[in-house]
């Protein structure tokens, strides 16, 4: 009988992503347009009006194809963060350039060190690939404990050291000072892997220009947040050190990269209006949002979020995070349910922040959950 080559390929983990409007819409009645849609961290103002005129006009192109290192956005991000652009490579999303960093920097059974609450795509990945997770603990309310974390790295010296800021999925920003002693503390075979997916709605410029410091460090971003290209599928990987982006060239997918995925990026780089937009947006929501959750006594707004969404602790001992989740799915709210992210669990909501209509919703059907009869 035929196998695959690892167990995880058969039973693993998998990524569980937020419900869709229109399945709650389909499946509950509600109008598609009242949906409150706070589980997949989307723009609120849907794309780059720049990046979707790109697509449009590259349209023409659908029957060409593109060039295998998507050069032009290469030379568009290159010229953003002042790079060369043979330090950068494109994936079809960020996620696809974690797992070219993963399989092209770890061997089989080596070390790759991260939180042990993450993006479950570092976790997941690893596990597919042969690879060996290892998990750095967290503080009180998901804090940063970085004594700890590098002391873990020093131990195990893992090949690839993830750090996420702001962290997914507490919304927690990393300050700059961790990320110098991570790069300064790693041994010389770690490369450490920088996630700034969520980094505009920290209202930080982040740490790109740590590259000129380290050798040892790729920064990962995306255009499926502030730049609300999330359909596209369109992630990057940048460094000073031309030596790490090379293995991934290598190991990437030959035509990874679309004619219109290449053309959007380009445009949506430069859409710094639409970026500041979505940026406020989050950034009034959130001031908005915690004040009024400061009332409550059933549940509770973690602090320290950074980023476009935050989590809900639940204080109610008769409730769970799959009783919440469901009871706001029959209101036309989606959350991610804390059940379903490994190191989250059954006290905690991830909830995005959104346009005010949405965050009224949520939080007049927050209100609503009532303990469910146990039978």
């Amino acid at each position: 009988m035929v196998q695959p080559s690892l167990r995880a390929l058969i039973d693993g983990e998998l990524y569980v992503p937020g419900l869709s409007a229109e399945y709650v819409a389909n499946t509950y009645g509600i109008p598609l347009a009242d949906v409150a849609k706070l589980g997949s961290a989307e723009n609120p103002h849907g794309a780059s009006p720049k990046a979707r005129a790109a697509v449009e006009a590259a349209l023409g192109r659908l029957s060409v194809y593109p060039d295998w290192t998507a050069q032009a956005l290469r030379i568009a991000i290159a010229k953003k963060f002042d790079l060369d652009p043979d330090g950068v490579v494109c994936g079809s999303g960020e996620t696809e350039v974690i797992s070219m960093v993963i399989r092209a920097f770890a061997g089989p059974d080596e070390a790759v060190l991260m939180h042990e609450l993450c993006f479950p795509l570092y976790r997941i990945y690893a596990t597919c690939e042969g690879r060996r997770p290892i998990y750095a603990p967290m503080g009180k309310d998901f804090t940063f404990e970085m004594d700890r974390y590098i002391a873990l790295m020093q131990r195990e010296r893992p090949r690839i050291a993830f750090l996420t800021t702001p962290h997914n999925p507490s919304g927690r920003l990393l300050p700059e000072a961790d990320i110098r002693r991570v790069c300064e503390s790693a041994d010389p075979r770690t490369l450490v892997v920088l996630d700034e997916a969520y980094i505009h709605y920290s209202e930080t410029p982040g740490s790109a220009h740590l590259l000129r410091d380290y050798p040892n460090l790729i920064v990962l971003r995306t255009f499926s947040k502030a730049y609300g290209l999330a359909g596209l599928r369109i992630g990057f990987g940048m460094a000073r050190n031309l030596a790490l982006i090379e293995p991934l060239r290598r190991i990437k997918p030959t035509w990874n990269m679309g004619q219109l995925q290449i053309a959007g990026g380009v445009a949506g780089i430069e859409d710094d209006a639409h970026v500041a937009r979505a940026v406020q947006t989050i950034s009034d929501s959130r001031a908005d949002v915690q004040a009024r959750m400061a009332g409550m006594d059933r549940f509770r707004m973690v602090p320290g979020s950074r980023s476009n969404f935050f989590l809900t602790e639940i204080l109610d001992p008769a409730l769970g995070a799959s009783d919440v989740f469901h009871q706001l799915l029959e209101q036309g709210v989606i959350v991610k349910d804390g059940n379903d992210i490994l190191g989250l669990g059954d006290r905690y909501l991830r909830v995005d922040l959104n346009l005010q209509k949405h965050m009224d919703r949520f939080l007049r059907a927050l209100s609503e959950v009532r303990a469910p009869s146990r039978v």
